[in-house]
């Protein structure tokens, strides 16, 4: 229902002009049919020339675009915008760890920050070649202008000028040093003595302040000291404890999370560099490989119970077989490009694995009864049972299909999350049913038990057409 734009100006960029740029994105905003309503922030923890806002869009059923469309229409608006960098990215759908872009890879090291910049050039200007990222940026620069005051100490002696004289004067007018409080209206108001802004806007402006000489006559302060301006690093970042960098970036329309950790990761890196990550990338690097053993644990889980259910550990492997067919089904919408292997078809795969064994349950589980009461071979008792229990398994499918075809055309909010877990659970489904009528019973010849040992008396029986003939 809304969409974020994180606006950048130049280092040196003030609240005021960080601004009036926000205010033509704003602008831009207010173009949309889908506008419901917008704000902005100037300025903040990251400094008086960055900016953050953000458009509310109408209501589900008021719009025909979602939140995608608009913010690809929106990053391409708003990059025209002279003075300013802007990007366009949405909210994690899931609560992440910290805010900001949704790709944040942090370079930690014990070296100093000139070098650690260099490295982080380096992968941001890979990271611009990768074509996976519409944006990338950083929060280290050696952009911050810093003036550095040289004093000729000789000149000054010979005028009688002071290094004290010359560090009261700077601060008193450029220092914002605090001088008393006055009250008015009955507020007090902090009294800060201070140069007007025009006379503060350049460093050349700091060569023409005055500077009391020993005789009492004002000399321009040129006339001992030279200002040589130098750049400086924006900030000193750190994590944990180690100088840092942060690079961030948003992710081009289909590509994954995953895409974009994996290309960050072969980076080359000096020795000594490590990285961690921030934001929805940091969840994805900690929580993203949980599926592996979630499909472990399940498999575990339900081969546990089905062999103490058949007394077997023949019989869950049979039945288990179906598992990987479903999943290779439920995979073949992602490998098409209907969607991507997210939390939500995560949750569909471990659900599958429940769904798709109880069709193989039921086929075994007659096969092992047609041996037992019938004396049937393995070959004879599974195609039996696959005939005979060949309606209860399509009616289960179908019923479960059925069921899930609503998710595949979901709208509104909440409709990416539905569409995922149902298309995998019905493609797998589908494809798991084919599967297990003609591929489990090759696998219950091979692997099952003969269980018509465990009739009751068989022990010195004879196989039922060996009675026939006699």
């Amino acid at each position: 229902g809304y969409v974020f734009v994180a606006t950048k100006a130049p280092q040196y960029a003030n609240i005021d002009y960080i601004s009036r740029f926000n205010r033509q994105v704003d602008d831009i905003f207010r173009t949309f049919p889908e506008y419901r309503g917008s704000w902005f922030d100037a300025g903040g923890a990251n400094g008086t020339n960055n900016g953050f806002g953000g458009i509310i869009l109408s209501e589900w059923g008021d719009r025909k675009r979602n939140a995608d469309a608009i913010q690809g229409e929106l990053a391409g608006r708003t990059s025209a915008v002279t003075g300013i960098y802007a990007t366009a990215f949405q909210d994690s759908p899931l609560p992440a760890g910290s805010g900001g872009l949704p790709v944040q890879m942090v370079i930690r090291s014990s070296d100093d920050f000139s070098q650690i910049y260099q490295t982080l050039e380096a992968v941001k200007g890979a990271a611009w070649g990768s074509g996976l990222f519409a944006f990338v940026d950083s929060d280290l620069a050696f952009d911050s202008p810093e003036a550095h005051i040289s004093v000729d100490r000789a000149k000054a002696g010979q005028l009688g000028v002071t290094m004290a004289e010359i560090a009261d004067t700077l601060a008193v007018l450029v220092g914002e040093n605090y001088v008393n409080r006055f009250n008015w209206h009955d507020r007090s108001y902090d009294v800060i003595a201070q140069v007007p802004r025009d006379k503060r806007v350049t460093p050349d402006n700091l060569g023409q302040y005055y500077v009391k000489a020993g005789s009492g006559a004002l000399i321009p302060l040129s006339t001992v000291a030279k200002v040589e301006m130098r750049p400086q690093p924006n900030k000193l970042p750190q994590f944990n404890q180690m100088n840092s960098a942060t690079l961030s970036a948003v992710l081009m329309p289909g590509v994954t999370m995953g895409q974009a950790v994996d290309f960050l990761k072969t980076q080359p890196m000096p020795a000594g560099t490590s990285i961690d990550w921030l934001s929805n990338s940091r969840q994805y690097v900690t929580e993203g490989d949980r599926l592996t053993v979630s499909f472990a644990f399940a498999l575990i889980v339900i081969f546990l119970v089905l062999a103490a259910q058949f007394e077997s550990f023949r019989d869950p492997l049979v039945i288990l077989v179906t598992v990987p067919l479903a999943v290779c089904g439920a995979l073949v919408p992602l490998y098409l490009g209907f969607t991507t292997l997210n939390i939500y078809t995560q949750i569909g795969l471990v659900t599958l694995i429940g769904l798709i064994s109880k069709h193989g349950i039921l086929m075994v589980s007659f096969a092992n009864e047609m041996q037992e009461k019938e004396g049937l071979s393995r070959m004879e008792a599974i195609r039996h049972a696959a005939a005979v229990r060949m309606r209860p398994v399509l009616m289960t499918t179908a019923a479960m299909v059925a069921g899930l075809v609503p998710l595949l055309f979901a709208g509104g909010a909440g409709a990416a999350s539905r569409f995922a877990i149902g298309i995998v659970v019905v493609m797998g489904m589908l494809i798991g049913t084919l599967f297990t009528l003609f591929v489990l019973p090759t696998f219950y010849t091979l692997l099952a038990g003969d269980h018509r040992k465990a009739a009751p008396g068989d022990e010195d029986a004879q196989p039922a057409g060996d009675l026939a003939h006699a």
